[in-house]
Order: C-alpha cells, then sequence, then structure tokens
C-alpha cells in the first residue's frame, strides 16, 4: 500500500531489522511504519479508506479516532491502522520528526541524523529504517524480543554505526548496556 507513496516512508520494528539482517528472527504482531510528522497528511489521504486511530495521550492505552483533516501534533505520534472496524490492528504508524533535510529524534532535539541516512533499501527495494536507529528507539524499553534484534544484527554495524548508536543510547539511557558492546571501553569518557 505504500509503495505509491509521494513522500519518504521506512518499515520500522522488528521488521526493519529483519530486513536488515536478510531473515526472519521472530513473530510479529503488526507491522510497524515510520514517516515524518510533515508528510502526515499524505499518509492520511493514503490511507483514506482504513481505520484509523491515535495513541492519545501516548504510553496510555487510550485510542480514539483520528479524524479527517486533522493534524497530529506532538506529544501525539503512534496511530493504530486497520483495514476495517471488524479487521485487527495490521499497521503501526509512527510519526517523527525532522527539519528541513534532518530527521531529529521526538524524544530529544539532540539525537538527529541527516534523511538520508535514516533509512536503508532491501534487495527488493523496501525502504526499512536503519539498524542504528531502530535499536535507539528499542533501548528505551528493552524487552527479550529487542535484545534478540540487538544480538541479529550487531555484527553488520559498522564503526560510525555503533558510535552513532552509543552516543545516541547514552543521550538518552546512558547506563544501557547495549552501550559496553558498541565501543570500546576508553570510548566512554
Amino acid at each position: 500500500m505504500f509503495a505509491a507513496a509521494d513522500f519518504p516512508w521506512w518499515i520500522a520494528g522488528g521488521y526493519a531489522i529483519e530486513l536488515a539482517v536478510g531473515r526472519e528472527l521472530r513473530p510479529h504482531g503488526d507491522l510497524d511504519v515510520l514517516v515524518l510528522r510533515r508528510d502526515q497528511a499524505r499518509v492520511r489521504d493514503l490511507l483514506t479508506d482504513w481505520d484509523l486511530y491515535v495513541a492519545d495521550p501516548p504510553g496510555m492505552g487510550r485510542l480514539r479516532p483520528w479524524r479527517s483533516g486533522e493534524t497530529l501534533q506532538p506529544p501525539l505520534h503512534d496511530t493504530w491502522c486497520r483495514r476495517t472496524p471488524e479487521a485487527p490492528w495490521s499497521v503501526q504508524l509512527m510519526l517523527d520528526e525532522a527539519e528541513g533535510t534532518h530527521w531529529v529524534s521526538r524524544r530529544t532535539p539532540r539525537i538527529r541524523l541527516p534523511i538520508e541516512r535514516l533509512g536503508r533499501r532491501s534487495g527488493t527495494g523496501i525502504p526499512y529504517l536503519a539498524p542504528e536507529v531502530q535499536l535507539y528507539y528499542k533501548a528505551k524499553a528493552t524487552r527479550e524480543k529487542d535484545e534478540t534484534d540487538f544480538e541479529a544484527v550487531l555484527p553488520l554495524l559498522g564503526e560510525p554505526q555503533r558510535i552513532w548508536l552509543a552516543n545516541a543510547i547514552a543521550v538518552t539511557v546512558p547506563d544501557h548496556p547495549w552501550r559496553q558492546r558498541l565501543t570500546p571501553p576508553d570510548a566512554h569518557k
């Protein structure tokens, strides 16, 4: 459904990690897709026939309809999508920030990357979130599945990606154990 989109988008979550490593790691309950907040009206138009609900307030387990024409402002960033009201939730749409040509983490504006480095493409052309960015988001409240994802993708991260991830985690979760595995001990000064 996103193949016809005229805006950037990326597969996120566990599927992004699987696209990076090139194999299935575990079962998934839905498909996560990341888009830039500035493109939300275009996403809304793309999903015009879908049943869309926004998590409001975020993290509280409450959903409300995302009304046609409504612009979601921070801190709203998480939308649950299903084809019909009777269908199961199938897509979790996440909005992230951008300033000009840079992606800006919704958690803190100190974490950023050029948008051109935010994602990769699979061998079949599917855009997915760069593994270091996805792991940054997973580091906030690490679960067993996040550890699985980290273990699978760690050998594929080059030094620049490892350093970026270690520095990004240091800003939001300074004592996270992944930092020790990403960079040499003398890099944590």
